[in-house]
C-alpha cells in the first residue's frame, strides 16, 4: 500500500504543478472536442479518491460536501473557479493522500460497500478502491496533459 500511495502522491505533484503554473483562463477553458477543462479534471480526481476510499468505507470524507458534489462523476464544469477554490483543491491534492495514509495506519478502514465502476471493475475492498483510484487518476492526468497541449498551441 505504501508504494501505491507514493505513486499517487507523485501524480498529485504533477497536477499541483499544473494548477500552480497554468493561468486561470487556461485552467477553465474547454477546447473544441473536449467536454471538460484542466480545472475540472484536477478537482475531480481529488473528489473521486475521497468517494472511492472514504465514502465506500462508510467514513466521513475529508473535503467539503459542495466540492464533492461539484466535481463528482457525471458533473460538467460550470466555467468558474474562485481563487479560494483553487487554493483549497491545491491543498487537498496532498492532504487527502496524507490523511489516507494516517487513517490506514490507524486501521479506520473496517467496512467497504462493494461497487462496480463505470469501467466495469468491481471494488470489494479499500485496497481495490486505492488501486482503481490510481488507474483513474492516470486517465485524468492524461486528459489534463492533452488539454495543456491543445491550449498552448
Amino acid at each position: 500500500m505504501k508504494k501505491l500511495l507514493e505513486t499517487t502522491l507523485q501524480s498529485r505533484k504533477i497536477l499541483y504543478n499544473i494548477i500552480k503554473n497554468t493561468p486561470k483562463e487556461q485552467l477553465l477553458k474547454i477546447p473544441e472536442g473536449f467536454r471538460n477543462n484542466i480545472w475540472w479534471n484536477i478537482a475531480h480526481v481529488m473528489v473521486t479518491q475521497q468517494r472511492l476510499v472514504y465514502k465506500l468505507s462508510n467514513l466521513q470524507m475529508h473535503i467539503p460536501q459542495e466540492l464533492a458534489e461539484k466535481f463528482q462523476k457525471g458533473t460538467t464544469p460550470d466555467g468558474t473557479a474562485t481563487d479560494e477554490e483553487i487554493k483549497m483543491v491545491s491543498t487537498f491534492l496532498f492532504s487527502t493522500i496524507e490523511w489516507t495514509q494516517e487513517d490506514l495506519e490507524k486501521g479506520l478502514f473496517q467496512e467497504f460497500n462493494e461497487y462496480t465502476t463505470s469501467a466495469n471493475v468491481t471494488l470489494k475492498t479499500v485496497d481495490d478502491a486505492m488501486v482503481f483510484n490510481l488507474y483513474h487518476e492516470g486517465l485524468h492526468l492524461g486528459v489534463v496533459l492533452s488539454l495543456q497541449k491543445v491550449l498552448t498551441k
